[in-house]
Order: structure tokens, then sequence, then C-alpha cells
């Protein structure tokens, strides 16, 4: 590796696993210590299966067998006190932050019109507000550095609208509003902020009845695997029905290393011409 981020702390949400693990390990990969967060437990009204300590000691793992340095924390990015407490902690132990990446997001599904509250509420406070909370929370620390890159992980859904999914589509949207505003406030420090945008990423996230019914409504069961590829292949431009998180991290690990220092205030598609469709 060619140790990109060789000396450069690192802070993730949503690092237990999916699009958050490829990151931590990517980064330590290229040299980065991590300040690895995630919930680890259920949020209400997703009936995706959340994620658990023990993948996020399994991210941990990961990274050290990476050859990096690591420190986990059980935190919701709702909670703004205990999200500070744990970037504050990690941020002290490692003398410094350089790169932020607000990966933490849920997923669920339902028309506009039937959505509930507590859905629509639910995918605003994790999706939108969790990410302002994870900015407003590194911003000091980078402000101090006087330097660094903040990457939001965004959607397709930030730059299209999609079926059945508007509060997530929204929460989204939001994204790229707080990103564009975000990236003038911080360019006087030196820091860039930018979003990314991945189609279907085969994660947990994706890979679940839920969302797989949703593609194939003409099926009146759970649809095999290949089933549900074949329908999501209709999303691209490319002949392919999701990509890896490893192609989502690898495109934050670009924006994260100094190959992108002048690059700040884009949204960055790793969409295989998704959002062309």
């Amino acid at each position: 590796m060619t140790q990109r981020l060789a000396g450069k702390t690192a802070v993730i949400t949503g690092a237990a696993r999916g699009i958050g693990r490829a990151q931590a390990m990517r980064f330590a990969q290229e040299g980065a210590d991590i300040i690895a967060l995630d919930i680890c437990a259920p949020v209400e009204t997703v009936v995706v299966p959340s994620s658990t300590p023990d993948d996020l000691e399994e991210t941990a793992r990961l990274v050290r067998e990476a050859g990096g340095r690591v420190i986990t924390a059980i935190v919701d990015v709702r909670d703004t006190d205990a999200l500070r407490d744990a970037v504050d902690r990690g941020v002290a132990t490692f003398g410094g932050l350089d790169i932020a990446c607000a990966t933490a997001g849920i997923t669920s599904r339902g028309s506009t019109a039937e959505l509930s509250e507590a859905a629509w509420q639910a995918m605003l406070d994790v999706n939108l507000t969790g990410v302002w909370h994870t900015c407003k929370v590194v911003a000091p620390h980078l402000i101090a550095r006087g330097a660094g890159s903040v990457i939001l992980v965004s959607s397709i859904a930030g730059l299209r609208g999609l079926l059945g999914v508007a509060h997530y589509t929204a929460a989204k949207h939001g994204v790229v509003g707080l990103m564009r505003s975000l990236a003038h406030e911080l360019s006087p420090h030196g820091i860039r902020v930018n979003s990314v945008h991945p189609t279907n990423v085969d994660t947990p996230l994706i890979q679940n009845d839920a969302v797989s019914r949703a593609f194939r409504p003409d099926l009146d069961r759970v649809p095999t695997r290949a089933e549900f590829a074949e329908a999501a292949k209709t999303m691209n431009m490319l002949d392919i029905p999701w990509v890896e998180p490893v192609d989502v991290a690898n495109a934050c690990l670009f924006l994260a290393s100094d190959e992108a220092r002048y690059i700040t205030a884009v949204t960055l598609p790793v969409d295989a011409g998704a959002t062309q469709r």
C-alpha cells in the first residue's frame, strides 16, 4: 500500500459493518488511525437487522490486522453529547483529527401517503440530523488542525428521486445541502467537505427480505439473491446489480487523501451510471 493517510486520524460513524467497515479497513491499510463508532442496536421503525457489538469488534480486529490502531465506541449519532464524548476521547488518544466520515444510516420503505410519523422522523433523525451532529462535533478538532477532509455518505437518492423511499430521499438530499454549506463555512480553515453517492451497495441494508421483496413485487415469496440481482441491475447503466462496500470506501479514500487536496463541495457518484438512467 502507498500509505496515503500515514500519520492521520479518521473518525467513522456506522463503522460496524458495510461501507463504514470498508472505510475503516481501507483507511487503516493506508496508514490512518481509526475512531470507529456505531450504534450496534436496532433503530425503531427499521426492519433491517441491526449491527451488533460483535460486528464492531470485528471491524476493530480487521483494522488491527491491516496494521492500524483503532478505538471503538458504541454511540447513537442522534445523541450529540455521547457522540462528542466518543470523538473527544478518540482525538485525545491519537493526538488530533484529520478525516471524518459520516456514514451511519438507516433504511426503510413506504409510500409517502402511508409513511408513519415515526418512520419519517427516525429517518431524518439518523440520516440527516445524525450527519449534522457528526459534523458539529468534529469541526472544532479539524479547525484546530487547520486542515482536514469531511466526507458525507449520501446516496443516488441524494441526486434523484426514488420510488417508495421519499423520507430516505429527502434526508439524502438534505445531506447534499448540508455538505455544500459546510464546505463554504470550513474552507477558510483549509477543510474540504464532499459527499459520495452510491447506488445499491452489497451490504445488510439491501440484502434482506424487506428490500429484496420490494424489488420483486411480481413474486409472492422472498426472492433469491439472483432474482433480486436481476431486478437491481435495471437501476444501473453498467451491467451490475450493486457495487461493493470497498468501491465506496475507495472513493472516500481518494477524497480523504492529499490527491484530492483541491476538491471540495462536490457530489461524487459511485453509482454504475444510475444517476444518468
